[in-house]
């Protein structure tokens, strides 16, 4: 647990002093407030003095510096209202000095306190992403980094508005009250002490609902974070949700994490409402004790010389203690702010305290002068500290000398990739160590050890930035030659050259933008560039087209020489070259020697080399014709021809990333969609029944000020009686009132805060779930869109949402209470003196302008910090999404500076935003003693003209000065009333937002039963929305018919994943229609047209749910899939087995992104939830790229199985895997150039035969 003081931790001696000075400034500017009080009972006591005349006037000291309060004795009426006319003039004068100096010193506070705070909440933004990146892989694997985007921006923001000006505010309104007692005791002991009993019970009230609404806030802001992280889920694969139709389940799922938040909201509101409610009955009955008491201490020193007790001391008393108990009450809601604030702090202080085992960024650990490249692993034992109860690596040791080329084969998750993530330290084995050059790992600097390797993993991570950005990750000193030269190392070079932005292209979110090919060569160029005398490829070509795959592994076998490489690979024939092939099994050793060596031993490294050479033997039959054979020995001569034609970006195989990217990136202009008030109180328009209640509640409650102010005015008037015993009884009267007016308070003042508080959570909670299901049913462009980013639309959907709760709810309860008691104050002031009224209502135009400029001044550097946050947020959710490769690539301290810059750039927007916070908080604060002090210098000459009795001008001044300052109470919400209305645009905008790609309602002939039937293209054109000068498909005409098998193939960026796209309708043809039996897609609704199909891609999303839960998403028009069914998919993809072997089996949680499994489990879950499906329409995108020998054979049996009386839609690099289609379709620039089947393609002689005989060749 972390006290609110650790709020300041990282404040630096400067800070600590200037916020002490913040503090004073707070402090002695409530001295002004008694200073003001007891001018205006020196005022008011001379007033019943001069009206009575006899005897001698009470002393005013005050009012004698100013040029009034004469002591005049047995003066006559004449003088006495010329002396009242001096006096008037003397208290105006005297108001205004306090005011002025008070509105100084509060300005100075606010200023200074909220500057100190912004520069906290930049330092701890900074220190929380940095802590983030510090953590070891085990801390991500057990999903505590989840929900980042909503810490960042929901806790974060938080803590920042329980930091700044409310703390001068608090400082202002406690001492106010402690200030108010002293005075109190000066001029009336015995009073103040009867008074001041009734203080403890606020106190300790007010202590006690401060630190359960602190319990409640951690717990809310756990159940918010906990959405947040669904939230983050989906929309990183927002793809994946769309093809399964999983819109309306993750929506339930988000939905019923905001259920707790919701419950603990509410009680959150009621304890604060039993706390206001006691409050307020405390301070009324105080009222009426110092009303009963206080005049008989007046009667009994009314008529001696020494007049202790007069009723100027009773209004001292009375209005210091008062205000300041009254004061403290207005501290409550500052009071919730730090208890929230705290909340927050706890998460946050939390991440950034926690000690990380393997610390990136840490200096400490040895750097080797030379690396030789000796690797040697010894008996190694490891299970993931996710998944504990299951053991990876059981006694695994294998020595790799400097120079080797080593490649480790096996089945799917024998424990191939985790040795690699060993060898980078993600993990630390706990038994058996990792050496190099015979020195443990463990012993040295971490950031210097992955700077030795490179990495080129199965699933290639780019970064949502330019191509030369990216490369240059690998080594972020390198020159443009550098850059250009490990492009043509990794083939690249000419398909980048060809696009219109060359280098300077943006790849869009973790690479959306490029192809899985061209991903996968940018990836291998980035790895090259920083030269690793470690080189580590983890299914490195997987993800490569024939041509592409021969050059690139060209060049991968240039680059291993004269360094230590470390291969995984499931192609056998791509490791047959190794000096060492290390078979692993069960995560051990089984064998290893060069590939002559384990042929001759016919273990298991031979068995499946024969069962590779079996299937390659039956699709040679097809291929022994001379043509077939003269065009081979053509293909072994080499070939230094241009690379193929790359100039169409398209390919979003990356189907798990949102976030295409413009070309050229312009600075977004900050979006402004403005609303009026009433249009955001319309938010709140189903919680209607509470807030009419609430607003009834604030009404009653502000009416009691007015009340309050005429009564006292009343209670005033009896003070100039002559008889005694009527001033005894009348006091009785009074003080019962008062009781009465206090229940009545107390029990408002409860319903106001509790209602208002229900609307409020609940209105949250609606705008949450409603701001969830209007994004996710956007189009996919939408997505692609850089401004819609993951970490932009969580930092929205959790900012936008909060900020709109923060100016509904209890604050507009408060600005209902100001409205109503200055309207009501306003009617009964003008029933007593019209000319008083409009002169004392002066000032209130000017609390209004206050609000208003203030207002107009936050909008513009609101939206400048929004875009700046959310950038910030941006640049954060993508490095954590993706954060094996930013640790592999060492970009942690390049994550955050992009990160610190833009924090930098919220920071700036915030201090423009405060800079005259301070000014108008303090007039708001100034204004009603101003207003006194106008209202009493005109109501005095009044009474000197005798115009007015005087009580009059006590009723007329104390009912609107009242109003004023609740006016300026509801001033001090204005910030967030100003961000509510912005952010509530937003909303609306987001949820009155048509999407471009929508769903119609369902037709007779739309059904799911047509779904079956032939797929034809007609005359399509598209290119990209966010990429209109690029053209992906040009006049393409393709024919699928039902039942059949389609084959595409082709060079990267064909067009290949476009056709598959368009036909699950994530985006719409520009020209031309796609059509599924007849009638086109368009007119299908999403849940019709995709109900049919079942989608395998390239790069998988599993989502943080169970195995069995993932594999029955393929699904979810049903409720509840059987068991049986999901073990029947699960089996029929080759997976059954590994989940059974698992302690958890189905039921075993996969953690964010499915990041505990290997690229191959992963794969054939994918496999099972598109079979669970039971599909009419197959779309396999690379299905079975990721797998070992044997899981493909077993796979693609059941794929051929599954195929059968299915319409299968397949894109393959491996042209193997597709010999057995119907029809064969070439593409070539978004054209198809040639089709027909294996057999007459390969006589054709065109594309498609090179490209065959070329993976033959290799």
């Amino acid at each position: 647990k972390y006290p609110y003081l650790e709020l300041f931790r990282y404040a630096s001696i400067w800070d600590r002093l200037i916020m002490v000075i913040g503090m004073l400034a707070a402090s002695l500017s409530s001295i002004c407030v008694p200073y003001n009080v007891i001018i205006y009972a020196e005022f008011t006591t001379l007033l019943i003095d001069r009206d009575v005349g006899i005897g001698t006037s009470t002393p005013a000291p005050i009012l004698n510096i100013f040029g009034g309060g004469k002591t005049l004795t047995n003066a006559t009426h004449a003088e006495n209202m010329q002396a009242v006319k001096d006096d008037a003039l003397a208290f105006g004068l005297g108001t205004v000095a306090g005011c002025m100096v008070q509105l100084l010193l509060l300005s100075l506070a606010v200023m200074i306190l909220n500057k100190v705070a912004l520069r906290q909440i930049a330092k701890i933004r900074k220190l929380f992403l940095e802590s983030i990146l510090r953590q070891d892989m085990s801390w991500y694997d057990t999903s505590a980094g989840n929900a980042f985007a909503n810490k960042m921006t929901e806790d974060l923001d938080k803590m920042k508005e329980g930091m700044g000006e409310k703390v001068a505010m608090f400082v202002f309104l406690i001492t106010t009250f402690v200030a108010g007692v002293i005075f109190s005791f000066v001029y009336g002991w015995l009073l103040t002490l009867i008074v001041i009993t009734c203080c403890p019970f606020i106190i300790v009230s007010t202590a006690l609902v401060a630190k359960i609404q602190g319990t409640f806030t951690e717990k809310e802001l756990k159940a918010y974070s906990n959405a947040g992280a669904v939230a983050e889920e989906v929309f990183s694969g927002i793809r994946t949700v769309l093809a399964f139709s999983g819109e309306r389940i993750e929506t339930e799922r988000f939905g019923k994490l905001l259920v707790p938040a919701e419950k603990i909201g509410r009680k959150k509101g009621f304890y604060s409402g039993v706390g206001s409610g006691i409050m307020w009955f405390i301070i009324y009955i105080a009222y009426a004790i110092a009303i009963w008491f206080g005049i008989k201490l007046i009667l009994k020193y009314r008529y001696m010389d020494d007049k202790l007790y007069t009723s100027g001391s009773l209004v001292i008393v009375l209005f210091s203690i008062i205000m300041g108990a009254q004061n403290l009450g207005f501290s409550l809601p500052h009071v919730e702010a730090f208890a929230t604030a705290k909340g927050a702090a706890q998460n946050v202080f939390a991440t950034i305290d926690r000690k990380s085992a393997i610390d990136p960024l840490n200096e400490s650990g040895e750097k080797l002068e030379n690396v030789i490249g000796d690797i040697s692993f010894e008996n190694l034992h490891f299970r993931y500290p996710a998944r504990s109860d299951v053991q990876v690596l059981k006694g695994f040791s294998l020595e790799v000398r400097a120079g080797q080329t080593v490649a480790l084969v096996g089945p799917s998750g024998c424990g191939k990739s985790t040795t690699l993530q060993l060898l980078q330290r993600f993990y630390d084995a706990p038994s058996g160590c990792v050496r190099l050059d015979g020195r443990d790992l463990r012993g040295l600097n971490v950031g210097w050890l992955r700077s030795q390797i490179g990495v080129v993993g199965q699933e290639p991570v780019l970064f949502a930035t330019t191509i030369r950005e990216n490369i240059r990750q690998g080594k972020t000193t390198a020159t443009q030659e550098e850059i250009e030269q490990a492009a043509r190392m990794a083939n690249c070079h000419e398909f980048i050259l060809k696009l219109p932005n060359g280098y300077d292209t943006m790849v869009g979110e973790r690479g959306a933008q490029m192809s899985g090919g061209q991903k996968q060569r940018i990836a291998i160029a980035r790895a090259l560039i920083r030269n690793p005398k470690i080189l580590l490829l983890d299914e490195a070509t997987s993800a490569l087209d024939p041509t592409s795959e021969r050059r690139v592994q060209d060049a991968l076998d240039v680059a291993s020489q004269g360094r230590t490489t470390l291969v995984v690979s499931h192609r056998l024939s791509t490791v047959t070259n190794a000096d060492l092939i290390v078979f692993v099994k069960d995560g051990m050793v089984a064998e290893q020697g060069t590939h002559d060596e384990l042929m001759r031993s016919g273990g298991l490294y031979c068995k499946l080399v024969m069962i590779s050479k079996r299937k390659e033997e039956e699709e040679a039959l097809a291929n022994t014709s001379n043509a077939v054979r003269q065009r081979k020995q053509q293909l072994q001569v080499p070939d230094n021809s241009d690379d193929e034609d790359e100039t169409s970006v398209d390919e979003a195989d990356a189907e798990n990333d949102v976030g295409k990217k413009k070309s050229k990136r312009k600075k977004p202009k900050p979006e402004k969609h403005k609303i009026t008030f009433m249009q955001l109180m319309k938010m709140n328009a189903p919680e209607w029944r509470y807030i009419l209640i609430g607003c009834i509640s604030a009404m009653l409650h502000g009416a009691t000020f007015p009340t309050w102010a005429v009564l006292f005015g009343d209670f005033f008037g009896i003070l100039s009686d002559a008889d005694d015993s009527y001033i005894t009884r009348q006091s009785i009267l009074f003080a019962f009132l008062f009781i009465v007016i206090g229940v009545i308070t107390g029990v408002s003042s409860l319903l106001q805060t509790y209602m208002f508080t229900i609307a409020g959570v609940k209105m949250t909670s609606r705008l949450r779930l409603d701001a969830f299901k209007a994004i996710i049913r956007q189009e996919v462009a939408y997505f692609d869109d850089q401004r819609n980013s993951v970490g932009a639309l969580c930092a929205r959907l959790a900012g936008d949402c909060s900020n709109v709760q923060g100016a509904t709810g209890s604050r507009i309860g408060i600005i209902v209470q100001a409205i109503s008691t200055l309207t009501i104050g306003v009617i009964l002031s003008f029933t007593y003196s019209w000319n008083l009224t409009l002169v004392t209502l002066l000032t209130v135009p000017l609390v209004c302008a206050c609000i208003l400029f203030e207002a107009r001044f936050m909008e513009a550097s609101t939206n400048v910090e929004r875009l700046a946050i959310e950038d910030a947020s941006r640049v954060a959710v993508e490095a954590i999404a993706n954060i094996r490769t930013v640790t592999s690539l060492g970009q942690e301290r390049h994550v955050l500076e992009r990160y610190c810059e833009q924090i930098d750039k919220a920071d700036k927007a915030c201090r423009k935003k405060v800079r005259f916070r301070g000014v108008v908080y303090g007039m708001g604060q100034t204004a009603p003693f101003l207003a006194y002090g106008i209202s009493l210098y005109y109501g005095g000459i009044l009474v000197a003209n005798d115009e007015i009795p005087y009580a009059n001008i006590i009723k007329v001044s104390e009912a609107l000065i009242f109003g004023s300052w609740m006016l300026g109470q509801a001033l001090s919400y204005a910030p967030n009333v100003s961000a509510a209305v912005l952010s509530a645009g937003r909303l609306l905008k987001l949820f009155q937002r048509t999407p471009a790609v929508y769903s119609p309602a369902d037709k007779p002939y739309n059904t799911t039963m047509k779904s079956g039937g032939d797929i034809t293209y007609e005359n399509v054109d598209f290119n990209y929305p966010n990429r209109k000068g690029i053209t992906i498909l040009q006049n393409l005409n393709l024919t699928i018919k039902g039942g059949t098998t389609v084959a595409l193939v082709g060079p990267s960026g064909s067009g290949k994943s476009t056709c598959v796209q368009l036909l699950l309708r994530y985006y719409d043809p520009v020209r031309g229609k796609v059509n599924l039996s007849g009638v086109p897609t368009t007119e299908f609704s999403f849940d019709s047209l995709r109900s049919g199909m079942g989608l395998v891609s390239q790069e998988p999303v599993l989502f943080d749910r169970t195995i069995a839960e993932n594999i029955a998403y393929g699904n979810n028009f049903r409720t509840d899939i059987p068991m049986a069914e999901i073990i029947e998919a699960a089996k029929k993809s080759n997976i059954h087995q590994f989940i059974t072997s698992l302690p958890q089996g189905y039921n075993t949680r996969l953690g964010s992104k499915g990041a505990q499994l290997s690229g191959g489990q992963k794969q054939r879950i994918a496999i099972a939830r598109a079979m669970v499906r039971n599909p009419k329409i197959l779309i396999l995108d690379e299905a079975t790229s990721a797998l070992d020998m044997e899981s493909e054979k077993v796979v693609q049996e059941a794929l051929d199985a599954a195929r059968s009386g299915r319409t299968c839609l397949t894109i393959a690099h491996r042209l193997t895997t597709v010999r057995d289609a119907d029809l064969i379709c070439v593409l070539k620039k978004g054209v198809v150039v040639e089709k027909g089947s294996h057999e007459e393609l390969m006589a054709l002689n065109g594309i498609y035969a090179e490209l065959y005989m070329m993976q033959q060749v290799a």
